[in-house]
């Protein structure tokens, strides 16, 4: 172990200086979630300091869940207003003076705030998780420093509470183990958990691309973009798995499962329009709006399309195929 922690130098250590304040907090949801789970029982070393690090998943994901929603509501807006948006481009195509320019862009300003669209809604999620990931990487690579007086104490843990948490071991390796300090067993179980983090990555993006691109959009150049991407992240798992502690990876692994978890969600109620999924949304929509009517003793959208049929059948028979026009409300004569 170095002297000095290298997180808390040069550019890393002023970034990271700025996310105190989250990183205090991680550590208090921690700290009382290891208090409650001692308190029905368990052990002060060992699985309750790993549960605790899977409820500070679980914490942070029920946290980001809202703006999630709001995502999918802005992605599902901006697909509703795409035609609208299309002909709006259309109108200044080969228009590159600063007056069209602005006026484009006024109009498709315009055309947001009617739709309650957010071009930028899509990536707040993302921009949210990226620091929170990192002040957990900061946090867990910390203690060990701490436990051993290198560093200040930060947040809830304290000396005495980073030496007890650093001396937690599980699958027989230490929490704050990488792959190059931990013996042959203990490389078995990180290269287990990074293939497991890669597979699970892998298996999100995958499925997603399967089940929620609409055929019609998808171009050759598109198409090569996801399968590189599908690739590309995995790969980097490794390299950078096989440098975290444990700890970490044991968030990043359950942090990938909430979040294959929230795709599935995803899939089943904001489906991409034109995709296999939202087809399937489509059928199980229909299914139980046919459930719901049968049982308020209704009948089902199939029979009442076949009784709109038929009465507009008979109406043809008796009044021809011209509709009536509508009559127009006799209105007082002004005097």
């Amino acid at each position: 172990m170095q002297e000095n922690f290298f997180l808390d130098s040069g550019v890393w250590g002023w970034l990271y200086k700025l996310l105190t304040p989250v990183e205090w907090l991680m550590t208090q949801v921690m700290y009382w979630f290891h208090k409650l789970l001692t308190l029905i029982g368990m052990p002060t070393v060992g699985l309750s300091w790993v549960l605790s690090i899977i409820f500070l998943v679980i914490v942070v994901q029920a946290c980001v869940f809202p703006l999630f929603y709001k995502q999918m509501k802005s992605m599902r807006g901006m697909q509703a207003i795409q035609p609208q948006m299309m002909k709006i481009q259309n109108k200044y195509k080969g228009k590159n003076d600063p007056a069209s320019k602005e006026a484009m862009q006024r109009e498709m300003m315009k055309l947001y705030q009617d739709n309650h669209a957010n071009p930028a809604g899509s990536c707040l999620p993302m921009l949210i998780q990226g620091p929170v990931f990192m002040c957990m990487f900061y946090v867990l690579s910390a203690i060990p420093y701490i436990a051993n007086g290198k560093r200040a104490p930060l947040g809830a843990f304290d000396v005495a509470t980073a030496q007890e948490f650093s001396q937690t071991r599980y699958f027989g390796v230490g929490v704050a183990d990488t792959f190059n300090t931990s013996d042959t067993g203990g490389k078995i179980v990180i290269g287990i958990f990074v293939a497991a983090m890669c597979a699970c990555l892998w298996y999100t993006q995958w499925h997603t691309m399967k089940r929620n691109t609409a055929p019609a959009a998808m171009n050759k150049q598109s198409e090569r973009m996801q399968k590189m991407m599908l690739w590309i992240f995995p790969i980097m798992y490794i390299f950078s798995g096989i440098a975290m502690p444990f700890a970490v990876l044991v968030y990043w692994l359950a942090n990938n499962l909430c979040n294959l978890a929230r795709s599935f969600w995803q899939l089943h109620e904001f489906p991409t329009p034109g995709s296999p999924a939202a087809l399937d949304k489509e059928k199980r929509d229909h299914d139980n709006e046919n459930r719901r009517r049968e049982k308020e003793g209704r009948p089902s959208l199939e029979d009442e399309a076949l009784i709109k049929a038929r009465e507009e059948a008979e109406r043809r028979e008796t009044q021809g195929f011209q509709r009536a026009q509508p009559q127009r409300k006799n209105r007082k004569k002004k005097k």
